[in-house]
Order: C-alpha cells, then sequence, then structure tokens
C-alpha cells in the first residue's frame, strides 16, 4: 500500500504505557488551547476502549448486541472484544505527521523523540487529504494484513469503522487520492521506519489491551453484514465522544495515577458514575390476558373491556415473528395508540428491543402524543432500572410545558465525581457513590441532548421525519440507525404521508426490516394497495404475498416478516359501535355558515370549522366572532407564533380532550392541524371539500369522548360547502363505526355496502390516488373531467400540464415523478437512482447505499 520499508517485529507490548516506547508515548490526540492542557494518544485510546465496553456492557440493548454478534464464532463475547478494540484504535490515524504537526509545541516533542515532520505551513493544502479518520482507516487495514494476514477485504470491512468515526465513511477516490501522498502518513526519510513502528506499536498495544490477539486468525473468515458495520461505527463514535469530554476524562495525569489496573478502574468509575447514563428498557414478555394487561397499563380504562382491536393486536404481536410489521387498520377513536403501546411491550420483551419510538406527522399531535406516553410509562412495572430516559423529538419541543419540566429537572452539569477514596466511601461534598445522580423516575438526560443523540433515548415521541432521516444520506447517519435499531418503532397515521414521503418511508422500512425492529404502523383510512407496498417495503415481496387485498377487509390487522407467511386478523367492525353521520351539502356562504351554526347551537354544543386554507380560517373567524363574540370562537391554524400554537393546542386539549371541561357553547375554526391524532371532541362538523380519506379523520372528531348534548345533536352531523353557491338538498351518510363506510346522490351507483375505496368512485384504488371534488359531468371511463389529484409534489420544478386521452388525465410534475395514470399503477420512476424530493423541494440522496464498505449492494445487505 505504501512503499516498503524495515518490517517491525511484533513487540510484547504490556498493558502498562510505561513499557511503551518514548515515541510512542509522545503522540497526542487531543489539546486544549485555552490551558495548554493535552492528551496522549494512548491515554485517549485506552478511555475510549474502556466507554465502548461500558457501553456495550450496561447501555446497548439486547437485540443491537446479538445483532452484531452473529457473525462471529464466539458471539457475545467476541463482539464485546472487537467493539472495545475497535474504539481503542479508532484514532491511530493522530499518529501521523498530517494530523500531528497541527500543534507545533507537541509536534516538537515528537520531533525531539525521533519523529520527524514538516510544519503545517510547509503541508500546505496537501494536508487535508489525509484527515486523521481516513489515515486510520488506511494503517489499520494494512497493519491487520500484516500482523494477521487478513486479507484486503476483510481486513476493510473492520478499518472502514475507524474511517467512518467522524461520520461520513471514506469514498474509494480518497482512499486513492491518499495512496498517491505516502508522505502525509509517515514521513520519508530516516524517520520513516519509526512512524511505522510507532503506529503498529500503538495497534499491538491496543490488541493486548482488549484481549483480541489470540481471535483475529478466527476472523478471516467471519463477514460483516452491512447493518454490522454501521451499528459498530455508531458504538465507536459515541465512545469516542465520550472519552474525548474532558469534563469525564481530564487530561490532568493525576486523574490515571497510579499507573496500572487500578488507576485506569478508578478513572473509568468517575467518569461513568458522573455520566449516569440510563440503561435500556428490559421489559418482561406480560403473562396477564389483554383485560388485566390494558386495565394496568391503562388506568382509565379500568372497568372497561379492551375492544376486539385491541385485544387481537396483543395477540398478534405474541404470535408473529418479533422481528416483523404489524399494521393496525381500525376507525378514529377506536384505541390503535392503547393497541399499539400494548404491542411494543410484548414485542420488546420477545425481541430484546430497549425502548420506544413513536413518529407522529406533526407537532401538535407529537405534543398529545408525549403525554400518553409518560402516562404509559409511570404504569409500567419497575424492570431493574432506577429511570429511563425519555425525548419529546421536534423542532419546537422546548414549548411544550411537559417537556420543558423534565429539561430543568434534568439540567445538570455533566462531570466525573471525585475520583478520590474507597468505592464504598461518599465523596466530598456528601455525595454518596451508591447513589445515582439522577432519582428513580423519568428525566431527560443532559447528555441526551441535541439533534445527533436525541432519539438515543429509551423512550422518544417525535415527528414523523425524525424515523425519515434514517433513509437519507446524511452526516452521523450511524448514531440514527443504532437509535431506531434497538427500539420498537410506532408510525402513526400512516396513510397522511405523500408520495415523496412515502419513497422515504419506504426505504427505511428496509433498513428496519435488515435490522429486525418491530415496527407498527397505525391507520384509519389505509388503501388496500398502500398496505401491501407497506408490506413488501418491510418484508419483501415474498413475505408481503399473502396480504389481504379485499377491499371489504376492515378493521384488519397485518403482520409480515422477511421469509415469513403474512398474519391476517379481522376483529369485529367497530367494537360493535355505530354512528350515524349526517351529511349535509350547503352553500360557501359565510353568512349562511353563521345563521346554521346559530341555529344549531341555540341550546348549547361545540362545532368544529374546518378550512382548508388560512385565509379561509381567517374570514370564517372574522364572522363568526361578530355573531357570537370572542369568547366562543377559537382559531388555530399552522401560521401562528410556534409558542401560540402549542399554547392553541393545549387550550384545545383542556376543553375538548377526554376530561376536557367543555363549555356550554363554543366554535373552533381552524385548518388542517385539527384532523388527526388529536384526541378531541365536538358535537357538529363543517368542512370544506378534502380527499375522502381526510374528511373521515375530521368525522372523526365528531362524538368521541361521552359527554352531555343537546337533543338536536344528540347525531352527528357534518356540513360541506359546495363552492359553486347553488344549493343541494341534504342527504344522509351513514358510517358504520366512526368511519368506514360512506354513501350519498355522488355516489349512487355503489352500494352502502361498499367500503370506501369503491363507494367513491374518485378514489383510484390502484394508485391510491384520491380526487378532491365530484362534479357531474364526466368522461366515458365514468371520472370526473377537471379533477385534479391531491397528492402534489412538494415542489415542481416544471409547469404543471396535462395530458387528456383515452377517458383519462394525468399530469406532469417535472423530474420530481409524475402519477402515471389514474388507472396504470404506481408513479413514475424519478430520474436519477439516489435523489429524491425532500422538504422545501430541496434533493437529497436517499440512503440507498449510507456506508461505503466492501459491499455493492445499495440498500443493507447480509454481508
Amino acid at each position: 500500500m505504501f512503499p516498503a520499508s524495515e518490517d517491525p517485529t511484533p513487540q510484547k507490548t504490556q498493558l502498562s504505557p510505561q513499557r511503551l516506547s518514548d515515541a510512542a508515548r509522545s503522540a497526542w490526540a487531543k489539546h486544549d488551547r485555552k490551558t495548554d492542557g493535552w492528551l496522549p494518544l494512548w491515554r485517549h485510546m485506552a478511555d475510549s476502549g474502556a466507554v465502548a465496553e461500558k457501553l456495550w456492557d450496561e447501555w446497548l440493548p439486547a437485540s443491537v448486541k446479538r445483532l452484531v454478534s452473529e457473525p462471529f464464532p464466539g458471539g457475545e463475547e467476541e463482539a464485546s472484544r472487537l467493539v472495545r478494540f475497535l474504539a481503542s484504535s479508532h484514532d491511530i490515524g493522530k499518529c501521523t505527521p498530517a494530523f500531528a504537526c497541527q500543534v507545533e509545541q507537541l509536534a516538537g516533542r515528537m520531533r525531539d523523540h525521533g519523529l520527524d515532520m514538516p510544519t503545517a505551513k510547509e503541508y500546505g493544502q496537501d494536508r487535508k487529504l489525509a484527515p486523521h479518520g481516513l489515515a486510520g482507516q488506511v494503517v489499520l487495514q494494512e497493519w491487520l494484513g500484516e500482523r494477521f494476514g487478513l486479507g484486503a477485504r476483510v481486513a476493510g470491512q473492520f478499518a472502514v469503522v475507524a474511517g467512518g468515526h467522524h461520520g461520513v465513511p471514506p469514498g474509494s477516490q480518497e482512499i486513492h487520492d491518499l495512496q498517491l501522498r505516502p508522505h502525509l502518513v509517515r514521513h520519508p526519510g530516516p524517520s520513516e521506519a519509526l512512524w511505522r513502528r510507532t503506529q503498529y506499536e500503538l495497534l499491538d498495544w491496543c490488541v493486548e489491551l482488549t484481549g483480541v490477539t489470540d481471535l483475529w486468525p478466527s476472523w478471516r473468515g467471519v463477514r460483516l453484514p452491512q447493518p454490522a458495520q454501521v451499528l459498530l461505527t455508531a458504538v465507536v463514535i459515541l465512545a469516542d465522544w465520550l472519552a474525548s469530554a474532558p469534563e469525564l476524562f481530564p487530561y490532568a495525569p493525576e486523574s490515571w495515577h497510579p499507573l496500572g489496573a487500578s488507576g485506569e478502574r478508578r478513572r473509568l468509575r468517575a467518569a461513568w458514575e458522573g455520566l449516569d447514563l440510563p440503561g435500556p428498557w428490559k421489559p418482561e414478555l406480560p403473562t396477564a390476558s389483554p383485560q388485566v394487561l390494558f386495565s394496568q397499563r391503562f388506568p382509565e380504562l379500568q372497568g372497561a373491556a379492551p375492544r376486539p382491536v385491541q385485544q387481537e393486536a396483543v395477540r398478534m404481536a405474541g404470535a408473529m415473528d418479533p422481528a416483523g410489521l404489524l399494521i393496525i387498520e381500525a376507525p378514529m377513536g377506536e384505541g390503535k395508540t392503547e393497541a399499539a403501546l400494548a404491542a411494543a411491550e410484548v414485542l420488546a420483551a420477545r425481541s430484546g428491543a430497549g425502548g420506544v419510538l413513536l413518529a407522529l406527522p406533526t407537532r401538535a399531535t407529537g405534543d398529545a402524543m408525549f403525554s400518553r406516553l409518560l402516562s404509559w410509562l409511570d404504569a409500567l412495572p419497575a424492570d431493574g432500572a432506577p429511570s429511563r430516559s425519555v425525548v419529546l423529538a421536534h423542532a419546537k419541543a422546548a414549548l411544550n410545558e411537559t417537556w420543558s419540566g423534565l429539561l430543568r429537572a434534568g439540567s445538570r452539569a455533566i462531570a466525573a465525581v471525585e475520583p478520590d477514596g474507597d468505592e464504598q466511601e461518599p465523596a466530598p461534598g456528601g455525595r454518596g457513590r451508591s447513589v445515582p445522580r439522577h432519582p428513580a423516575g423519568l428525566h431527560a438526560h443532559q447528555w441526551l441532548r441535541g439533534r445527533k443523540k436525541q432519539l438515543l433515548a429509551s423512550f422518544a415521541v417525535g415527528t414523523v421525519d425524525q424515523v425519515l432521516f434514517a433513509a437519507l444520506k446524511s452526516r452521523h447517519l450511524a448514531l440514527r440507525h443504532l437509535a431506531v435499531a434497538g427500539k420498537v418503532v410506532v408510525i402513526d397515521e400512516v396513510h397522511a404521508y405523500d408520495a415523496y414521503m412515502n419513497r422515504y418511508l419506504d426505504r427505511t422500512l428496509e433498513w428496519l426490516a435488515a435490522y429486525r425492529v418491530p415496527v407498527v404502523l397505525l391507520s384509519a383510512t389505509l388503501p388496500a394497495a398502500r398496505r401491501k407496498a407497506l408490506a413488501a417495503a418491510y418484508a419483501g415481496a415474498e413475505g408481503a404475498a399473502a396480504v389481504e387485498t379485499a377491499v371489504d377487509a376492515y378493521p384488519l390487522l397485518t403482520a409480515v416478516s422477511p421469509g415469513r407467511t403474512a398474519l391476517t386478523a379481522q376483529p369485529a367492525a367497530a367494537s360493535g359501535r355505530g354512528t350515524a353521520v349526517v351529511l349535509e351539502r350547503m352553500d360557501d356562504d359565510l353568512t349562511t355558515l353563521a345563521d346554521r351554526l346559530e341555529a344549531e347551537l341555540a341550546d348549547g354544543g361545540c362545532a368544529l370549522v374546518v378550512r382548508n386554507t388560512v385565509g379561509r380560517v381567517l374570514e370564517a373567524a372574522e364572522v363568526l366572532r361578530e355573531r357570537f363574540d370572542d369568547r366562543h370562537v377559537t382559531v388555530t391554524h399552522s401560521r401562528f407564533l410556534a409558542a401560540d400554537r402549542a399554547a392553541n393546542d393545549a387550550a384545545l386539549l383542556r376543553m375538548f380532550g377526554p376530561d376536557g371541561d367543555r363549555p356550554a357553547r363554543h366554535v373552533v375554526v381552524a385548518s388542517q392541524v385539527v384532523e388527526q391524532s388529536l384526541d378531541v371532541s365536538f358535537d357538529l362538523l363543517v368542512t370544506d371539500l378534502a380527499p375522502v380519506d381526510l374528511v373521515l379523520q375530521r368525522m372523526g372528531r365528531l362524538h368521541r369522548h361521552p359527554s352531555f348534548r343537546p337533543a338536536r345533536l344528540s347525531t352527528p352531523g357534518a356540513w360541506s360547502p359546495e363552492s359553486t353557491g347553488r344549493s343541494r338538498r341534504p342527504f344522509p351518510t351513514r358510517v358504520p363505526g366512526p368511519c368506514t363506510r360512506v354513501t350519498g346522490p355522488c355516489c349512487a351507483r355503489s352500494p352502502s355496502s361498499r367500503p370506501i375505496s369503491t363507494a367513491f368512485p374518485y378514489v383510484c384504488r390502484t394508485t391510491s390516488a384520491r380526487w378532491c371534488r365530484a362534479p357531474t359531468v364526466t368522461n366515458r371511463s365514468g371520472r370526473p373531467r377537471g379533477a385534479r389529484p391531491s397528492l402534489r409534489p412538494l415542489r415542481a420544478t416544471g409547469r404543471c400540464s396535462r395530458r387528456s386521452g383515452a377517458g383519462r388525465t394525468a399530469f406532469s410534475w417535472g423530474r420530481y415523478g409524475v402519477p402515471g395514470g389514474p388507472c396504470t399503477g404506481g408513479w413514475r420512476p424519478m430520474r436519477g437512482t439516489r435523489t429524491t424530493a425532500g422538504p422545501g423541494g430541496r434533493r437529497y440522496g436517499t440512503a440507498r447505499r449510507p456506508w461505503r464498505s466492501w459491499s455493492s449492494s445499495d440498500g443493507p445487505t447480509a454481508g
């Protein structure tokens, strides 16, 4: 790989750093410019390896350890030693002249011991071609080949972990460029052989330190799968970050004296106790009946029998492959969230997952779910851990009162505890060593904060983009993969995402399947085609072959896993509940709306008016406030300042939530922010025309909770204004369960016994495209002319061009992909195989090959 030089003979390096040569002990790893303090490279290597061992033994979930251990003959014991070695050796690239020349006084000490090098100014821009991660990968791969006879491919699958420990693994071109400049790794001349011996000496010391000397020959046949490489890199990144924190591992030599095993234990104990990182969740498999389980986990449901969907979810979670996908489809208000949490507990106990991640479509729904998660966690039995880490992960999480309270309670300085004294004696200041820094219970750990680390908490609630980032090429992607790999992932309202988010979601499900992560998907209005697509993304075409596609299968539970036949259950529809919703068309006139609401609410009641745009929300609110006055009208939409919007959502839950203090008479005018996952209940609904699944979601806010209602509002009603302004006679809409079937004049050709996807001729069963309105003039295929698909790109690069022919209408949306015609099935492929549209219309690469290791596959591979 580099010009041949004197081959150093393996040295019998002892564990004590005093046995290292002067040159090896002069290499440096950290420097504090303010205090001019520095940390030797050997010291950082030992700290990183010790922290990695602690993370493996006390923090990583069992499911992650099992996945990483599978390729090794000795199982978890060998995998643990490998993790410690990779963490110890990951910074070997700092023992190169390109790195060491950065601090002149420390470079001078190395020159004094024979390690010659130019100055940073003399290197110029070439030095940037040898970042220490890349240099470390090259040196480690070369050392493995010479010391243990590992081939380039086998050695490379281990060395890439060192190369990627700063967030992005090096590419082949970067490696090639460095190979053309060997002087950046070892200074040519008389000192070249000494540079080589010193690098090998430090790696030999790491091998002895971690006890893997005798294991390397047996690992020649090991093939690390791509997911294992990613997880190993993530653990090394965390170990490096912790070992690099001077507040935990000080630079002062006194902190690791006396030299030897006792000094090492003393230094590590002080840092680990100061960090006080909560361990993973370790649930036991529930043995109680579903009724007992739900009454214990959800005290507010005591005395009520679990609904059929909830009972079936628990049964299915116990019968399916624990590394599988469970799709729960049931009407709104049926208790899908409780069913998902109960199933998550069963799946976590069976799979070894160490936490739960709940992904919601919006920040408002995430805030509402966070309180429900905390209530569930309070009801869980103790698993031996003194505390559990939780996080609310979205951009405005700090505005949530519950989360901000946890942040204040968990704020503290992360620092090593006083290391002096015996382990059993209290430290100076009265703090006992056996007492954790955090009290028992739930807390927001100070260290597990920030964009890259927050999802590493055991229990997380966030917006769905936090999960979809796993399918996005980004720096430190390995940490996001580690965060989801050790949890049960629950994604709510899975029907609510457009074609572009669905592309990310499909890719994310492929990665979750590669990590064998249990996944629970929830929806009230999931088209059959999308159900099969989600199952195929996780389990492959073979695993999804037996997925139910009948149009009348509802409620429905589907469980799939790679290589196994799909399981299906169809519990009793809507738990025997029935709600008849009277749907009435009315003029799109604000005065008429105010008159009707005044008449309907004459004896009291609460109405929800949902508009599709903020402008229409403000227009309606202005008229209604004049009629009802400000005290009886609430306005909420997405353009409020973040703090005000959070306050609005909290106020809605206080008034219209399950135990809300409902006003006698009130009108809420809102945009689409209230239509999904917000547990509020109203007596009357006024909704703009919208895709049918969204109309049904809005209907799910009607009569959701038991409460007193005036006689005239005892039957839930929904009004929909016509944009033509012409008056239409009202027609009844029957919804057995909150919303499973809809009939009326616009779909008179479809019998009332047929489900949504056929009752409305404007929902395409092939592509799941939805049509916004139902004009009476149709083309030869029976579909309305002039209809527009509701699936829109985040940003189109070209003009929307309409092409009609053969009884259909298609729309082209530039390069981001187009509907392939309403009934031709699927979307046209996007230009370019590695990019897709992201938030704000920007183009991102999907993580088809996020880890440039030694596999040619574009997705997660087995080796």
